[in-house]
């Protein structure tokens, strides 16, 4: 009966074996890793420095509660042009809420927005979108903000693709994210763009949860709406989280250095000095976005996502240029 029974699992398995060779449906242990990165040096890197985080005894082994990678958003995880998302998001809200303030068509920034001129927003960076933020949802309950943020998320497109924006996400970058966790890894965003504006979309589009998601923020309290109790988005800066801010938003809320640190642009310069100065191994990567095909080809003079010092300093400092247009097979999911 035993062997019976083995004959004929033995004939289930190589059955099911035939129709996934034939179907391309393979269990996930058999996949290769990062099926959306070329073969060059940049993959076999960052394999190699996952795979001797692994090796206890040796140089370059980690511990499990030290395995923490840190990722900026626009530009490394999602697109940021011709804009950044949260911006266009802003734009959306200043033209819904105008006419219940005719002071914008003569206050700038308003005035530019409404004029369809974002000069002034791209010289601030993240920094003005945040203070944008503050101004049009000023007296908001978080729970009201979340519930506009994903409905935006839902319905709006971008301007050059007509997908939906959450849909711009890096494919090579969620395969990054699945192999670091696969590995043990925790993975964070640390952002400049506003929190509560990332967290809504995060775990959908990256699986990583709100609460692994460190970004700028404007000032909340308590308050009672009849007996139930709020918290209100009061209109007033609390933390911009880029540059500088970085290294310090991930010491205050994750408490460990990470390991690994993935950005696109000098907003994630001191990040990545950061991480990579720590004694033990350390890895930084800079996705340098060179493909004007297939998304979009910047650097140096970018308004949005502007890659100049960390792009002269990334070989002497050893970290990894992930050139986008060599090294990624494709780009986004739908390609």
């Amino acid at each position: 009966m035993i062997k019976a029974f083995r004959d004929i699992s033995l004939v289930l398995y190589a059955l099911f074996a035939a129709i996934a060779l034939a179907t391309g449906i393979l269990p996930a242990q058999a996949q290769e890793p990062l099926p959306s990165w070329n073969d060059t040096p940049a993959k076999t890197r960052i394999m190699e420095f996952v795979t001797a985080t692994l090796a206890e005894g040796s140089e370059g082994y980690v511990p499990p509660e030290n395995r923490i990678a840190v990722f900026d958003n626009d530009g490394t995880l999602w697109t940021e042009q011709p804009y950044y998302f949260q911006l266009a998001f802003m734009l959306d809200r200043v033209t819904t809420l105008a006419p219940q303030h005719p002071d914008w068509s003569t206050r700038e920034p308003f005035k530019s927005i409404l004029e369809g001129d974002l000069r002034n927003i791209a010289k601030d960076g993240e920094k003005g979108i945040v203070e944008l933020a503050m101004e049009t949802h000023a007296g908001m309950t978080t729970d009201q903000f979340n519930a506009i943020v994903t409905d935006w998320f839902e319905k709006a497109r971008h301007p050059k693709t007509s997908r939906r924006f959450d849909e711009m996400t890096y494919q090579p970058m969620r395969e990054l994210l699945d192999y670091l966790r696969a590995n043990g890894f925790k993975t964070y965003i640390v952002s400049g763009g506003g929190v509560e504006f990332m967290r809504p979309i995060t775990e959908k589009a990256y699986g990583i949860p709100p609460e692994q998601v460190i970004g700028s923020t404007i000032l909340t309290d308590y308050a009672l709406v009849g007996d139930v109790p709020v918290l209100r988005r009061l209109p007033k800066i609390d933390f911009i989280n880029d540059g500088p801010g970085k290294p310090s938003g991930i010491n205050k809320f994750i408490g460990r250095r990470p390991v690994f640190v993935a950005g696109n642009s000098d907003g994630d310069y001191e990040m990545m000095r950061w991480v990579t100065a720590a004694k033990g191994p350390g890895f930084a990567m800079l996705v340098h976005h060179t493909d004007a095909e297939r998304e979009y080809a910047y650097d140096r003079k970018s308004e949005f996502g502007r890659l100049d010092k960390a792009l002269n300093e990334a070989e002497r400092r050893n970290w990894l240029i992930v050139d986008m247009k060599r090294d990624w097979a494709k780009i986004h999911r739908w390609q």
